[in-house]
Parts: C-alpha cells; structure tokens; sequence
C-alpha cells in the first residue's frame, strides 16, 4: 500500500502543481480587477470628448466651407476690378491720346505694325517749319542708334543710314566733332552713346553738362545729365546719345544756359508725352524765304502747348534731318544732308 501511494503522488503531482499556479494567478488577477463603476464612468467621458470633437469636426468644416464661398466671392470681385481696371485705362488711354492728336492736328502720314505705330504731322510756325513724329513703341527693339556706316568714326547722311537699316523713320543724333587721327578724318561722338544696352566708348563725363537720352530695354524714353557711369546705368538705357541741352523736365522747363537762349536754328528733339509716346521734331532753319529756324526758348513754350513732358535738344544746325518711308522730309540748311556720326531710327 505504501508503494501505490507514493507511485499515486507521483503521478498527481503536475496536476496538484498546475493547480496551486492557477489558484495564485486567480488570486492575483483579482487585485487587477478594476470596479465596474469605474470603467463605465471612464467610457462616458471618452463618448462625451468624442462627440466634442465630432462638433468641431463639423464646425471647422463649416468654416472652411463659408471660407471657400468668402475666397471665391473675392476672387470673382478681384477678376472685375481688374477687368474695370483696364476698361478704365484704355479709356483715359484714349481720352489722352485724342487730347494729344487734337494739339498736333491732323497727320499727314500713318504707318503701323505689330512693332510701332508712326504718325507724321506738318509744323509751320511764324517764322519755322519743320516735322513731327509721334511714335509708339510696341517692340523697344523697333528703337535703334545707329552709327555711320556701324563704325566708330565714320560718317553716314541719314537717308543711307535708314535705307541700310531698313528703317521706316529716322532723324539725326546726338553731337560729334570731326579730327585728324594718323593722318585719317575721324567723327568723335561727344558725350555718351549706347547701343543695345552697351556704352560704344568709355564712359565721358566732359565737359559735364551734356545729357544722354534715349529710351530703356521697356522702351521707355529716359534721360539725365550723368555725371559718373553709374549715373547712367542707373537707368538701365538700352539705346541712346548725347547733346546739350535738356529743355523739358516733368512738364516744366529747364534752365537753358544763357548761350543757347536766343539764337534761331535749325532743331531736332527728342522727348515723350505722358504716357510714353515718342516725339521727334525736325525744325528747318537758315532759310529766310523757308524756315528761319527757333529759339530754344521758344521751343521749349511749343513743346509745352503740345503737351510734351520731357524734352532734349539733339544735335542741330546742318545736321537736322529727319527721313520717313524711303524719302527725306524737311529742307537741311546745308541743301544736301550732312552725312553724322549717329542716328536714330524707327525699324518697321
């Protein structure tokens, strides 16, 4: 009997084992027990932050709904301002350009492309006669200066310089002075000149009263009287030349030096009206029983009474000329053209 009970205790001990494991683990499993109460209380509080986020879920998507009608409204109301804006603007646009062609009168030649459009206008003046180009620049690269013969130092009448370019309308540019270099003529532009973006010579501050004009790369008519080179490439000239003196300003004359005042000759002008429109004046001169020629004074009250804002004298006396569409217009006091060192011309 001894042996069976010990063989018995043997075979039941796994068993009698598992079963004290399982009782502790009961036992212990009964202290994790959280109360009922507890749990349920929790669950209420998860439901209710829940359901507070799910408002705001809705009310932000609310918001975000009314913000995307508030954009859109805006939008459609940006769209017809900038609609009306530019109604607007042509309007004044057309408004001023009839304010302009009633002053100049009626034109007596038009040209336009997708370039440029010219409008040439007799001037006849007591005393003077001469012409008027009024030119808008849809292309700034319809502008050029050209050089004679697109060589420093050389000379070119103007009808030969368009003609070679192509050009629908030029006159001439700024000033020169012919000298002997080894033994050859040689035509030195005085002050500054550029060409497509580039002064052509060092920068020339001498003898500081000249002025550079031309027109920026947007083909906007610029001018200053520089002193230094960053005088002038501060205003980003794309083509231009030099003369003396600068007549208009802003709409108001300038000071004109007391030497240049008084004395009748023959003109060519560069300047602009208000909304970018070229001007180009060639006036005749030295020709009693034609064209006496006009006081810079005088020119600078006619520039005004044509509404012009800014305006620069160009090289004068012989040299004015100005040619349009294959032929010259105007009488040079010379009788013949005098061949330049640059001009200025409009490509078709």
């Amino acid at each position: 009997m001894g042996k069976i009970n010990v063989f018995l205790l043997y075979l039941l001990a796994p068993f009698i084992a598992l079963f004290l494991v399982g009782y502790d683990f009961q036992e212990d499993s009964k202290k994790l027990e959280l109360p009922m109460e507890f749990v349920g209380e929790q669950m209420d509080t998860l439901y209710s932050e829940i359901e507070k986020l799910e408002r705001k879920v809705d009310d932000l998507g609310m918001i975000i709904d009314r913000q995307t009608e508030v954009f859109n409204v805006q939008d459609e109301q940006i769209a017809h301002l900038s609609e009306s804006s530019s109604s607007h603007k042509e309007l004044s646009d057309d408004i001023y350009e009839k304010k302009i062609l009633d002053m100049l009168g009626p034109a007596t030649e038009n040209y336009r492309s997708d370039r440029v459009e010219i409008k040439i206008f007799p001037l006849a003046e007591l005393g003077y006669r001469g012409y008027i180009a009024k030119v808008k620049l849809f292309d700034p690269k319809a502008f050029k200066v050209v050089l004679g013969k697109d060589r420093l130092g050389e000379l070119e009448t103007i009808s030969s310089a368009a003609k070679r370019k192509n050009a629908i309308l030029a006159i001439n540019g700024g000033g020169f002075y012919t000298e002997k270099r080894s033994g050859t003529p040689y035509a030195q532009m005085i002050g500054n000149t550029v060409i497509d973006g580039m002064l052509v010579e060092p920068f020339n501050g001498y003898p500081g009263d000249l002025f550079f004009a031309g027109i920026n790369k947007s083909g906007q008519v610029i001018g200053t009287v520089p002193k230094t080179e960053s005088d002038l490439m501060e205003l980003q000239p794309y083509q231009g030349t030099s003369f003396i003196p600068v007549l208009l300003q802003r709409g108001k004359k300038v000071e004109i030096p007391e030497k240049w005042k008084k004395t009748n000759q023959p003109r060519t002008i560069i300047g602009k009206y208000a909304n970018d429109d070229l001007i180009m004046i060639v006036i005749d001169g030295r020709q009693g029983n034609w064209s006496v020629g006009v006081t810079l004074e005088l020119l600078q009250d006619k520039l005004l009474a044509l509404g012009v804002k800014e305006a620069y004298n160009l090289d004068g006396g012989g040299s004015s000329a100005m040619y349009y569409d294959g032929k010259l217009l105007n009488r040079p006091s010379d009788g013949k053209e005098r061949p330049v060192a640059n001009h200025i011309v409009i490509l078709p």
